[in-house]
């Protein structure tokens, strides 16, 4: 008999509205995430910690570990801490940097993962990549999937700001993203997995046509179930091409040319959204992503977070060394330096001041 429909790696549970956290000792108790109720939490120093005093009561079986940062060195010890405790799962209960220490240090020692983030800065809170610093800069290493996504609103609100409005460049980049990939395939024959394609992309136009912002819960809602697909997209289709093109290898080189002066992810990848709209040749879609991403309070100019132009040439030219083997409209143009600069110009005076 014919094989009928897939299997798609989710999470078993996802939990986004006010108030999700004073229920998670309910979604812990659930049998297919800890059967005997013994945890490892990881949680950073600060608002993890305010987060350890309000939820340890309701979690008598759970062991708290503090991370430090964000690191490949972090993730190791986390995982080497936790090694002899015999715990059900992994907690990670925090920022992105948490949540991908907490991701990798459960795939190292063969738990599943709960996240429990306490911002929106990107899709990272339920993908199948952790992304950590190491000696080389950054890496992105595969791990599975959580098993479950509890996401309190609440909570998220008395994030900083700019945290959330880096999740929504973030989640808008899937657009560009989907775009790179059809063109890999046009031009290349790169096969494109059609479900992960349509889930990057209306994740990203649904927080695109929000009329909403970030105070409002509505507009949180449909950012977080964004990110929550984004990341389930990815695991679709095995890699990161639903949601990563020619936006993130922008936002890479950004990392890596200049590593002290980077933005967050989101805010480069936004930015590197509507650019890489515009070199498509798409210059009312661009237009219409950089307005989007100006009501946010987002960047849609490099000056805008501390690059000269100049810089940014230097940035564009080298985001293809960044992801070899992607194709993008970067590599399909691989334009010169002062093209590069020219149609920036036209980009500047497109969007307006």
């Amino acid at each position: 008999m014919p094989l009928l429909t897939r299997l798609i790696p989710s999470p078993v549970v996802v939990d986004i509205r006010p108030g999700a956290l004073d229920d998670l000792a309910g979604v812990l108790a659930d049998e297919r995430i800890a059967q005997s109720g013994r945890l490892a939490v990881a949680v950073s120093g600060g608002s993890g910690a305010r987060l350890r005093e309000r939820l340890g009561p309701s979690l008598p079986g759970a062991a708290w570990f503090e991370v430090g940062g964000g690191t490949l060195d972090d993730a190791i010890r986390l995982a080497g801490d936790m090694k002899s405790g015999h715990y059900d799962a992994v907690v990670g209960l925090g920022g992105g940097k948490i949540i991908d220490c907490a991701k990798f240090a459960a795939a190292r020692v063969g738990l599943p993962l709960v996240a429990v983030p306490t911002n929106l800065a990107h899709d990272g809170l339920c993908s199948p990549v952790a992304t950590l610093d190491n000696d080389a800069g950054r890496g992105s290493y595969g791990v599975p999937n959580p098993i479950a996504v509890v996401i309190d609103l609440d909570v998220i609100r008395e994030a900083p700001a700019r945290f959330v409005r880096a999740g929504i460049g973030d989640a808008i980049s899937n657009i560009n993203a989907v775009a790179d990939w059809e063109l890999s395939n046009r031009v290349n024959g790169e096969k494109i997995d059609g479900l992960a394609a349509a889930m990057a992309r209306q994740a990203g136009e649904a927080v695109l046509r929000h009329p909403g912002g970030i105070g409002d819960n509505d507009f949180l809602q449909v950012l977080a179930e964004a990110l929550v697909l984004s990341g389930i997209s990815m695991s679709i289709s095995g890699d990161s091409r639903p949601s990563s093109g020619s936006c993130h290898e922008i936002n890479h080189a950004f990392d890596l040319l200049f590593p002290k002066r980077a933005a967050a992810h989101g805010e480069q990848c936004g930015f590197g959204a509507a650019f890489a709209t515009y070199l498509r040749g798409a210059h009312e879609e661009a237009v219409h992503t950089a307005g989007v991403l100006r009501r946010h309070g987002l960047p849609v100019l490099p000056e805008e977070f501390g690059f000269t132009v100049d810089e940014f040439v230097r940035v564009v030219e080298f985001a293809p060394e960044t992801r070899p083997g992607r194709y993008t409209i970067l590599e399909h143009l691989a334009l010169k330096p002062n093209q590069i600069k020219d149609i920036y110009a036209d980009y500047v005076k497109a969007i307006g001041s």
